[in-house]
């Protein structure tokens, strides 16, 4: 059986890096894509770990290659997820998580229209401000009107929340870790079945619990999120 493909999207500091590397350390058989982009490295940032960083002339050689599965330009810069993670994964029987933004999951969810799609929210407008100026302190990269940008892009994109599959909002680090874990294996439980996920029948009701909550239309804690970005209705990808 083909293994799973995860597509976790989120604005910015919200937190979703954090979430990520939580479960890559819970959850086995679990592959993570490492985006390509032409930005230049931020602070401790490593070529291979948090992105493969390559020149603007390598990236679109790869375009003209077909070598991405889907790719986007984001604030002057290229960013895409190479078809070899997704070929490597499924040779070695596992699931895949990728970790892009809207544009790439929309090309995703075209191509891979079985793809399990997660989007975590922030807590609220105030929280992303003041985690986006505190990390641009600390690297000494963005100033205010990048800033600026940054919310106004997430704004656009907490807008497309209606096209994910599951919400998780970011307001408490264990709890989102929880249920993201719980997504992952109450997919896996849906495709595969407890026997032979070898999860305990407890577990497996757990996971499908918390699952649940972050359903498309049943997490109703996105509501004051949404407000405070001052985002009513649904728009999709």
């Amino acid at each position: 059986m083909a293994g799973i493909v995860f597509i976790i999207s989120a604005p910015s500091g919200s937190g979703k890096s954090t979430l990520v590397s939580e479960l890559k350390k819970t959850v086995p058989h679990l592959e993570f894509s490492v985006s390509y982009t032409t930005r230049q490295p931020r602070g401790s940032e490593q070529d291979g770990v948090e992105y493969c960083f390559v020149t603007r002339e390598k990236f679109e050689e790869m375009i003209a290659e077909d070598a991405f599965l889907e790719h986007a330009e984001v604030f002057g810069n290229y960013y895409g997820t190479a078809c070899h993670f997704l070929q490597d994964a499924r040779e070695k029987g596992n699931d895949l998580l990728l970790d892009i933004d809207v544009q790439g999951a929309a090309q995703l969810r075209e191509k891979i229209p079985d793809a399990v799609s997660i989007f975590v929210l922030p807590p609220n407008k105030v929280t992303l401000e003041r985690r986006l100026r505190s990390r641009s302190q600390a690297e000494h990269v963005d100033d205010d009107g990048i800033i600026r940008r940054r919310l106004e892009k997430a704004r656009d994109e907490i807008g497309n929340y209606p096209a994910y599959s599951y919400i998780l909002v970011n307001d408490r680090l264990d709890q989102a870790v929880d249920e993201l874990v719980a997504i992952v294996w109450a997919e896996r439980l849906k495709r595969e079945g407890p026997e032979s996920a070898k999860i305990a029948a407890e577990a497996a009701a757990n996971y499908n619990r918390l699952a649940a909550g972050c359903r498309q239309g049943n997490n109703l804690r996105i509501f004051p999120v949404l407000q405070s970005f001052e985002i009513a209705g649904h728009r999709a990808v």
